[in-house]
């Protein structure tokens, strides 16, 4: 069985990034297991007639003659390494782009098992290199799921998000260095807080060159707020499900893995964070840096809930942050987040216009590939904002006339000036599920009928679904006709059934397994198709059981401030076990002089500053203790026998609270119950 590497801890997923499931550099063809019925292996199929209509269909409807894209992605190209290969210091691959290139090529066109259109986007993210995107403006692109761009001043460089991992950043800028000349980094800037924007900082700079104050880091108001606490609380869910958004254990191959929408998928480095040195609070704050004059536009609540866009008067250059791609985005992703505001997102890109707009040339951001030319710009913004307000007003509309969330992802169409303009579409996020999002925004899970108010959880409504289908056996021998038929997306529904009545059911898990393949070859949406295929694979080879990691980066659990890891404690706490006990616990941090009380009664933990005036006992410690037993440095014995950590009073009480804190298996299982 394929495992996900270990390298990129779980951090990337519990802060909020925009891509952060573990994928393995190189995986391996997916094992297949025996049919219980014949004992011939399963594995993943080739595509139905059904499918390949359905890609053909695309291949009609859009205007694949128009080339622009592939001009502008290849603009400006200064150099290229032959193959692209990134390793860490253990020689682990971390970053493989050589695995794609042997069935993802600008000559070969789409396969029958990939949606023409998302080949189309595959092709174009994989132009790799160093590119010149104006007079002093350089992005390295293809070495990871983000783009890192050196914005050239008197004497050295800014950087604008530094990827993911250090070990991707570094050698970009290795790769920089070599082309156009050894030079110091005098600042970073963080576009959001998203980790594909901050994770690859201790690559390129150190703690050394931001102390001594010869690189600042600027970044956007609330940024390490949200870069630390954005998801921590559900980070284990959504952990699991970014698993699936990013297909993490598929093949590289034509069936497998082939686009994660907003590049091919993401590095498995090491992912750190540095504080910011400089808070960027209002637009039209100005910052000159060596000789480079950047004006911030805030852009709060959009794609993230810190970030800002950053204009360079004197380039004629506007840096988009992750606002515009050359993707209709999500609006809630699949791995879970809050809803984002749609309306609001779109306010903020009409103000880019408003403010902006008469003096971009070009226009440049952290995924994809730049524009230049200003009408061209101007019109890509107008349709990008129109994009997000239309997925608005519409599913609102639709809202207001009595639809349910599901009915509105069937109804609601795109404008063809929309529809057919190519930045629009949807390879990472979908107008399915973003009008589905836009609908839990303002109504919730509830769709106002009375029967879904108190529904059967899954596996017991699957029972009587099935016994009303008239047995397993029945439902498969229906199921398998309308699979032949084509009708993919009820053959799913039916054997989903199936498969939480009896999970045992290898027939109708390889049926459910073999619907969802043919749905993700026919998806536009890099991170559906991932999803979908995903599922499949775990459906045929079971849910896995080794290879996530559920440790924080340390520079993350450093950065957390203690009330944050009391609130997660609160997660964590088994009510249940905890009820009709009573604990309360003293905590001096000696490195911050802050005191906390924690007490656990009537099932949930509270805190509060200051000490408690009764205790069952008093932990005394410093803050950075903590951390290293949070980062498994380190055991409580060990902090105890070493002083490190010194318990006062009851000592039995901090073991009993211990012994209340749950921990939580990354490997739950999705598709099966």
């Amino acid at each position: 069985m394929m495992i996900l590497s270990s390298r990129l801890s779980l951090a990337a997923v519990v802060l909020g990034m925009a891509a952060c499931a573990q994928s393995p550099s190189s995986p391996p063809a997916a094992a297949a297991k025996p049919d219980a019925a014949s004992g011939t292996p399963t594995g993943p199929k080739g595509a139905t007639a059904a499918t390949r209509a359905a890609n053909a269909a695309v291949q009609s409807s859009l205007p694949f003659s128009d080339k622009a894209d592939f001009d502008d992605a290849q603009r400006g190209l200064v150099a290229r390494p032959d193959t692209l290969t990134i390793k860490d210091a253990k020689g682990n691959v971390v970053w493989d782009l050589e695995q794609y290139k042997t069935y993802i090529g600008l000559d070969k066109p789409a396969p029958d098992t990939v949606n023409p259109s998302l080949w189309r986007n595959t092709q174009l993210v994989m132009q790799y290199g160093l590119y010149k995107v104006t007079d002093g403006i350089y992005q390295v692109r293809g070495y990871d799921l983000s783009n890192i761009t050196f914005v050239q001043g008197q004497t050295g460089w800014i950087v604008f998000d530094p990827l993911i991992s250090a070990e991707t950043a570094k050698a970009a800028f290795d790769l920089v260095t070599e082309k156009l000349g050894k030079k110091p980094i005098k600042a970073v800037v963080y576009s959001h807080s998203h980790i594909d924007h901050y994770g690859g900082v201790r690559g390129i700079i150190s703690d050394e060159d931001v102390q001594s104050k010869r690189t600042r880091i600027f970044a956007p108001e609330h940024f390490t707020e949200h870069a630390i606490s954005e998801n921590v609380i559900a980070g284990n869910a959504m952990g699991r499900r970014a698993v699936y958004m990013y297909g993490a254990l598929l093949p590289r191959n034509a069936q497998g893995g082939v686009n994660g929408g907003l590049g091919q998928t993401v590095s498995t480095g090491t992912a750190t964070l540095m504080l910011p040195t400089d808070v960027v609070k209002k637009t039209g704050e100005t910052h000159t840096v060596d000789g480079v004059k950047m004006v911030f536009q805030m852009t709060p609540g959009t794609e993230a809930p810190a970030e800002m866009n950053t204009f360079f008067p004197d380039k004629k250059a506007m840096w988009m942050a992750e606002n515009t791609t050359n993707t209709m985005h999500n609006i809630l992703t699949l791995r879970g987040a809050q809803v984002r505001d749609a309306l609001k997102w779109s306010s903020y890109l009409d103000e880019t216009i408003r403010l902006y707009g008469k003096d971009t040339e070009v226009k440049f951001q952290a995924h994809h590939w730049p524009q230049w030319g200003n009408a061209k710009i101007l019109d890509y913004w107008k349709k990008q904002r129109d994009l997000y307000k239309y997925t608005h007003d519409q599913s609102v509309n639709l809202m207001n006339k009595g639809y349910t969330g599901t009915e509105i992802s069937e109804m609601i169409k795109l404008p063809p000036e929309l529809d057919q303009f190519w930045p629009n579409r949807g390879y990472y996020g979908s107008l399915r599920h973003n009008s589905r999002a836009i609908y839990q925004r303002y109504m919730g899970w509830y769709d106002g009928n009375p029967v879904s108010l108190n529904n059967l959880p899954p596996s017991d409504a699957a029972k009587k679904y099935v016994q009303y289908m008239g047995g397993e056996a029945a439902a498969i021998s229906k199921a398998r006709a309308d699979f032949d038929n084509g009708e993919y997306r009820w053959v799913a529904e039916a054997m989903k059934h199936v498969v939480f009545a009896n999970p045992s059911s290898r027939d109708g898990k390889e049926l459910l397994a073999d619907a969802l393949e043919q749905m993700g070859y026919q998806a536009e949406s890099g991170p559906w198709r991932s999803v979908y295929l995903q599922g499949a694979f775990e459906l045929r080879n079971g849910t896995p059981k080794a290879g996530g990691t559920n440790v924080a980066s340390p520079d993350t659990i450093r950065a957390m401030p203690p009330e944050m890891l009391f609130d997660y404690f609160g997660v964590r706490l088994n009510g249940p076990k905890a009820a009709g006990k009573k604990i309360a616990l003293n905590v001096d941090f000696t490195d911050l002089k802050k005191q906390y009380g924690l007490v656990v009664e009537n099932g949930v933990l509270n805190y509060s500053s200051g000490v408690l005036p009764q205790s069952d006992a008093r932990l005394t410690m410093s803050k950075a203790t903590l951390d290293s037993i949070q980062l498994k440095e380190t055991t409580l014995e060990q902090a105890i026998s070493s002083g490190a950590l010194k318990v006062e009073g009851n000592r039995q009480a901090f073991s009993d609270f211990m012994g209340l804190l749950d921990t939580f298996d990354f490997w739950f299982n999705i598709v099966t119950p």
